[in-house]
């Protein structure tokens, strides 16, 4: 009697152990639960290299894999069809570098952020503009610090607040927030470039 198993493949899956099994990678979906337990805890690779690294596996060696365990067994994939295994040996965290390198990259985002807005500023004379609509409407010349440079100033922080969707832990709203959207595209990006490039060398194609 044939059985169907329903295969759904993650793109890129983050791991710390080297015996790799199918459940690690995918959502395993079958009528059968003992037919579904048996194909999650299928070994579908084992890494043997000790050092951080990905590796770019077919969806088809994975089916094969489960036909040959049980020839039985239909295999529907409804995920992707190459997919990537990141490995990352096993290591305690070690907050102190985190914290540092957290700091470090405020300090490089704020200095950055700052240094774009000042060089805004200057390169369409703001201040020269405040000054001159101050001087129209209160008939007198500015000091340099009035209501314009105060409002402007809140509302370029509460703009970019609002065009971000978030500060500290809490979000305006359930959209994904801007920098979340360019960080999925990178990833995307990045491992659909692993997939081609791994394809490419295979046949001897390629442009590194």
């Amino acid at each position: 009697m044939s059985k169907t198993v329903y295969l759904n493949i993650s793109q890129i899956t983050e791991v710390h152990h080297k015996e790799i099994q199918l459940k690690d990678v995918a959502t395993v979906y079958s009528d059968d639960s003992a037919v579904t337990n048996k194909c999650s805890a299928l070994r579908i690779k084992t890494i043997h290299l000790d050092r951080d690294k990905r590796y770019v596996e077919s969806a088809l060696d994975v089916i094969k894999k489960i036909t040959e365990m049980d020839p039985t067994i239909t295999v529907n994939n409804v995920g992707e069809v190459d997919f990537i295994i990141d490995y990352h040996r096993p290591k305690s965290p070690n907050w102190a570098w985190e914290w540092i390198k957290t700091i470090f990259v405020c300090i490089i985002c704020f200095c950055g952020a700052s240094f774009a807005i000042m060089t805004f500023n200057n390169d369409v004379s703001v201040t020269d503009v405040f000054s001159e609509i101050y001087r129209i409407i209160m008939g007198k010349e500015s000091t340099g610090f009035t209501i314009l440079e105060v409002s402007y100033s809140i509302g370029l922080a509460l703009g970019i607040v609002g065009f971000f969707n978030h500060f500290a832990k809490f979000k305006i709203n359930t959209d994904p927030t801007p920098l979340e959207v360019e960080m999925r595209l990178y990833e995307d990006n990045v491992s659909k470039t692993l997939i081609q490039n791994d394809g490419r060398k295979e046949q001897d194609i390629d442009v590194s």
